[in-house]
């Protein structure tokens, strides 16, 4: 499965055709932006006529689509801006008779113009009567467009991620034998501290040596960052995994760079010397590198 962003952009526009003496075409347009966000998060931008597709509109958007912040929008135009429908009789006794019953309540109300009468006319008949069903499907098929770019963003973020994971594998194979490194030039100064205590005949050579070598033992223990570099490696082998899996990785991915996170501050907790503090640095500023990035992804 691909890995998607939550960012993207479609636009379609499509044509309704009327049904033969019933209503005028129309062309519909549906734009739809995405940008990410923690949970679905959908605005609909509908005209009042088409207010009762929203929520066939609603379902259709979140079956596609499981995170992030989206905007669609849809407008719509007459074909032919030339033509005018003239109201039918029926039609112009019934608006009449609204009329008069407002004025009734209301005297000071100014009369309907004929601009008025046929501006309400051409509303009503710019709408067939299949058009929402052509919404939904232009609906869907923006989305097609919307998921294909969301998935081509995707793909350039997994690819950076993938990046990221082996330099980081790199850095934590670098950083791997300082530890015994620093270790053994701890247990040299420490011996170095025996031999100068020991040149005073006051000190027990036997005593001394035993401090020595529990100071070089407890300070091994207190460096030692094998647990750390263990755990960041099988984070890296999860990231990666997630990564070939796909689909909806990117709250599990935010977790693991938490975690990665965590590790690379301890490991820095416990530089022994200047090698491993620019080490844990290095990978501080890669695991934000890709913190950035999967907070982008679905």
């Amino acid at each position: 499965m691909a890995v998607y962003s939550m960012t993207g952009y479609a636009a379609l526009t499509g044509a309704v055709e009327a049904e033969s003496g019933t209503a005028a075409a129309a062309a519909l347009r549906v734009e739809v932006r995405a940008v990410n966000g923690r949970f679905l998060d959908l605005t609909l931008r509908l005209p009042d006529e088409l207010r009762a597709a929203e929520p066939a509109l609603r379902e259709s958007v979140s079956a596609r689509v499981r995170r992030g912040k989206l905007e669609v929008r849809v407008s719509f135009d007459a074909t032919d801006g030339t033509a005018v429908r003239v109201p039918s009789a029926a039609e112009l006794q019934r608006l009449a008779t609204a009329q008069e019953q407002v004025r009734a309540w209301l005297p000071q109300a100014t009369p309907l113009s004929v601009a008025e009468v046929l501006q309400w006319a051409q509303r009503g008949a710019s709408l067939p009567p299949n058009t929402a069903d052509a919404l939904l499907a232009l609906v869907r098929r923006a989305l097609d467009e919307l998921q294909a770019a969301r998935a081509r963003e995707g793909e350039r973020l997994a690819l950076m991620l993938h990046d990221r994971v082996h330099r980081l594998r790199t850095l934590a194979a670098q950083a791997e034998p300082l530890v015994p490194q620093a270790v053994a030039q701890q247990r040299e100064r420490y011996l170095q501290r025996l031999h100068e205590a020991l040149a005073d005949a006051r000190v027990d050579a036997a005593t001394l040596q035993e401090r020595a070598l529990a100071e070089a033992a407890a300070y091994a223990l207190r460096i030692d960052v094998a647990e750390e570099l263990t755990r960041l490696r099988s984070h890296l082998d999860e990231i990666e995994r997630l990564l070939h899996q796909g689909g909806e990785v990117g709250k599990r991915l935010d977790f693991l760079i938490q975690e990665l996170h965590r590790e690379a501050n301890t490991l820095g907790s416990k530089a022994a010397n200047l090698e491993l503090t620019r080490l844990s640095v290095d990978m501080k500023v890669l695991i934000e590198q890709m913190r950035e990035q999967v907070q982008n992804l679905e």
